[in-house]
């Protein structure tokens, strides 16, 4: 790789994030890398990719997102197949990226280390460096548990993960070296309360204090089939349900006042709401589960929206993780076997080098120079350690050891 060349008056501590404001996931991953970074003293950027396309393309890319899951899913799924086998509706995609490129390489002159949590950013950086008109190392963070075809690009010199079971998946089937880091969310998740704060918060938005609890989330805009999995649960009488619904305040008005039923809008308490409850019930895998596997929240996936969302309940009840009940009465006993098997083991998601540490070790070594050339990949031996495979027909550095971060 070419150096390279840090802006002038700045010292080379810097760091790029490019996020997609589509949905609270990617933005909410970027904010929490940029408050670890800086936190560390480094100086971070943050910029969004829809912000370097056509005002229509922007347009498309952040209300087609919720229009199409809320009023066209299965319009929604045939997109999302059609890019992943590569037809027409990927080479429209590819068109949005390369008229990106430009703005996007502007943001990212005098960066030695540029991280993108957005599947488009991560294609758009990637195709600048197979142009060598970028010369920063290049990281994504995959905020999907399942790998889809835009989270990969060969020239995007790392690729890094949630999970070890979504790093397997990457690996297995696109051929590209990728490490589990561990989930970007606020150090707040991993923090344990006592049974009074716990209480205190279910008497705070009028949650009984005995009785199971389920969280039931649908991103920051109440996506899905929220209502049809909300009468599930009470109609099974194994919890009372506590939804968020985010943004849509729609939502928000239909269920409130029902039954063992407290819908609330949009919350900065999480953590506190993911203590109150007992299992977390999901639908797309997104920001929210990662929070939940970060808690030690169990969870299970229940009528996930189409697409990625499906993609990632398959990813995560193969890999034992959440389980995919497909009816009302699988979901009741799933809830039920979820809360009585407790709080998880939070070493699915809390590794002992986080993204933020990668970044670091990454600005240090780019720093001293140690950047391998075109061509070389990386494989990490079982003491953690890493070699270099050359010929690997793509650009990519050596996952840098934890040491190196400290």
């Amino acid at each position: 790789m070419s150096s390279y060349t840090a802006r002038e008056g700045n010292a080379p501590d810097q760091v790029l994030i490019v996020t997609g404001g589509v949905g609270a996931g990617h933005d909410g991953a970027a904010a929490e890398l940029r408050a670890r970074l800086e936190r560390a003293g480094l100086h971070v950027e943050v910029r969004d990719l829809l912000d370097a396309v056509p005002p229509f393309c922007r347009l498309l890319l952040r209300k087609g997102y919720t229009g199409s899951v809320r009023w066209a899913p299965a319009l929604f799924e045939r997109v999302f197949q059609d890019i992943e086998r590569g037809t027409w509706v990927h080479g429209v995609v590819e068109w949005m990226c390369r008229v990106a490129q430009r703005r996007v390489g502007r943001w990212a002159e005098g960066f030695p280390v540029v991280v993108s949590t957005y599947p488009l950013a991560s294609q758009t950086l990637g195709e600048l460096r197979r142009g060598g008109r970028l010369h920063a190392t290049v990281v994504t963070y995959l905020t999907d548990p399942a790998v889809h075809r835009l989270w990969v690009h060969p020239d995007v010199d790392h690729h890094v993960t949630v999970t070890e079971a979504t790093a397997a998946m990457g690996t297995r089937e696109f051929g590209v070296p990728m490490r589990a880091v561990g989930g970007l969310v606020s150090p707040t998740f991993e923090q344990e309360q006592t049974a009074a704060q716990r209480i205190a918060t279910r008497r705070a938005v009028g949650l009984p204090v005995d009785g199971r609890v389920a969280l039931l989330v649908a991103g920051s805009e109440g996506m899905g089939d929220v209502v049809p999995t909300v009468d599930a649960i009470v109609a099974s009488g194994v919890a009372d349900v506590l939804v968020l619904c985010g943004r849509n305040d729609r939502l928000r008005r239909q269920l409130s006042g029902r039954d063992r039923v407290v819908a609330l809008g949009w919350r900065s308490d999480v953590a506190a709401l993911m203590a109150a409850s007992d299992v977390l019930v999901h639908n797309a895998g997104g920001l929210s589960l990662t929070e939940a596997l970060t808690a030690g929240l169990p969870a299970v996936t229940y009528r996930p929206i189409p697409a990625h969302g499906r993609a990632n309940a398959a990813l995560l009840a193969r890999a034992g993780l959440v389980p995919w009940p497909q009816n009302g009465e699988e979901l009741s006993a799933a809830i039920v076997t979820q809360c009585e098997a407790g709080r998880q083991d939070r070493q699915v998601v809390l590794h002992h080098q986080d993204a933020g540490q990668l970044v670091r070790s990454l600005l240090n070594r780019v720093e001293a120079g140690s950047v391998l050339s075109s061509g070389e990949q990386t494989s990490e031996h079982p003491s953690g350690r890493t070699s270099v495979i050359v010929g690997a027909g793509h650009s990519s550095q050596a996952f840098p050891d934890t040491a190196a971060a400290v």
